[in-house]
């Protein structure tokens, strides 16, 4: 009862039952589409899942007042394509309420996405394509996900894309038709942020603040400020004005990125001489290779897997006097200027802003970490992968249900931050789900039954939650029945 008990007020303060009822759902279908969200709050699965626990677990249907156990599946699987239908409704009500709820006003635009896969071959559903996976499964089909978010983590709006699909390809198409207000700041990675998609915002109004694309990098401590990270650490920035595009370009050097990239190209390094080492020590066994051109592929193989160490090197193949075989390979390393390894720990964000001071810059990048945060909530917490339907509508409407659960995830979680509680939503459902409805039995002396229904006396933690929440620690309230 406790995790379904604090969706429900969450549902109740964004007035999403309230507007299911304005689109024209019954009581019945309203019933089902707050089963399938609120399910996939509580045990994030496919909508099978969600209908086995509604018929054996949930005890929502005691706080709306509907028999879940009559309800068939059927019915759980139309309220989705029904979800789906009016989905640009319920996203522009939901981001609205949410921003109305938490006296919001709309900011920064963050724009990002993400895939998952298939379970099963997909070949009936038209956006399943096979692609670079996010989690490693380019060997299922695959489909992406589009967000467009406010800076306070609430989606703005949400499209479904082939599982191929180009990131740098969706990015005028989700501003121009998905509510991102001209005169924005848009924040997105180095992913998104090619020169044709800066030249589009440019032209049609849009701050951008991004990851440079461009390889160079430069630093000078002496020109460089301070800025406090959230986590406490220190980071140095310096602006540099671009006067040929009008952008201000921020270096930043981070100690702890510098450790990481010194690292990465320790392992690269040691790898790729190793490979080097491999085919010098063959030059002098029986069966080794000698051959240049066999010789030359392997060598051209290696510098494309380990391509952030081999750009540092010149190699040159010395033959024999008769010109027919490799008698030496030899090597040099000279780092690369403006690259990672001459400069680690250093990366530069390009904007259109020109006000904002050095820290408010960084500050409106380090923003993504919110898109990063959402879409780990949504594949983590609340079961968008992996995909079981093999029709179109079907598979849509599997990933809006998790859009919408976010939406009351995130409304959730953010009254709770401002009380101190800080966890992630698993941690908060675990914690929640302890608390379930039982029936007391007592016999009187008169031969008479009374039974009393009520919610289980709520732990510390979940008392504290609940009074964060400013929630009743009985959901359901008490019922007593004399037979």
């Amino acid at each position: 009862m406790g995790v379904e008990h604090a969706a429900l007020n969450a549902i109740r303060q964004l007035g999403f039952d309230k507007k299911l009822a304005e689109l024209g759902f019954n009581k019945r279908q309203i019933a089902a589409a707050l089963g399938n969200v609120i399910g996939r709050m509580t045990q994030p699965a496919s909508e099978l899942a969600t209908y086995a626990s509604l018929q054996q677990k949930t005890g929502l249907g005691e706080l709306i007042g509907y028999d879940y156990e009559g309800m068939d599946l059927q019915r759980l699987y139309r309220s989705a394509d029904m979800l789906l239908k009016h989905r640009d409704a319920l996203e522009s009500h939901l981001f609205g309420g949410a921003l109305s709820l938490f006296g919001l006003t709309e900011t920064i635009t963050l724009y990002d996405l993400t895939n998952t896969y298939f379970e099963g071959i997909a070949g009936g559903v038209k956006k399943a394509k096979r692609g670079r996976s996010k989690e490693k499964r380019s060997d299922c089909p695959l489909v992406t996900l589009a967000m467009v978010l406010d800076v306070s983590g609430f989606p703005k709006r949400s499209r479904i894309y082939e599982g191929n699909v180009s990131e740098a390809a969706t990015l005028e198409k989700m501003l121009e038709g998905l509510g991102a207000v001209p005169g924005s700041t848009v924040v997105m990675d180095a992913g998104i942020a090619t020169q044709a998609n800066l030249s589009w915002l440019k032209v049609h109004g849009y701050h951008y603040v991004v990851v440079s694309r461009k390889t160079a990098r430069q630093f000078d401590p002496e020109q460089a400020s301070e800025v406090q990270t959230a986590g406490g650490d220190t980071i140095q920035v310096q602006r540099v004005a671009d006067k040929a595009t009008g952008e201000i370009l921020l270096y930043c050097y981070s100690p702890a990125r510098a450790e990481k990239d010194r690292s990465i190209d320790t392992s690269k390094t040691a790898r790729f001489e190793a490979v080097l080492q491999k085919l010098v020590d063959g030059l002098s066994k029986p069966r080794g290779s000698k051959d240049p051109a066999t010789l030359r592929e392997r060598i051209g193989r290696a510098k494309e897997k380990y391509a952030r160490a081999a750009q540092h090197y010149r190699i040159e193949l010395t033959l024999d006097e008769a010109a027919k075989k490799v008698a030496g390979i030899h090597w040099e390393k000279k780092l690369k200027p403006g690259s990672a390894a001459s400069h680690p720990g250093v990366y530069c964000l390009r904007t259109t802003l020109i006000e904002p001071t050095d820290a408010q810059l960084w500050r409106i990048y380090s923003m993504l970490t919110n898109l990063e945060a959402v879409f780990r909530s949504l594949k983590t917490d609340l079961g968008l992968r992996p995909v079981y339907h093999q029709i179109d509508r079907r598979v849509e409407g599997h990933l809006f249900i998790s859009v919408l659960a976010y939406y009351l995830v995130h409304t959730i979680r953010l009254q709770l931050k401002a009380q101190g509680i800080d966890g992630a939503w698993e941690t908060i459902r675990n914690i929640l789900s302890g608390q379930v409805r039982i029936t007391t039995t007592l016999q009187r002396r008169d031969g008479k039954t009374v039974h009393v229904r009520k919610a289980s006396r709520p732990e510390p933690a979940q008392q504290n939650i609940y009074t964060a929440l400013k929630l009743s620690a009985n959901p359901g309230g008490t019922h007593q029945t004399t037979m």
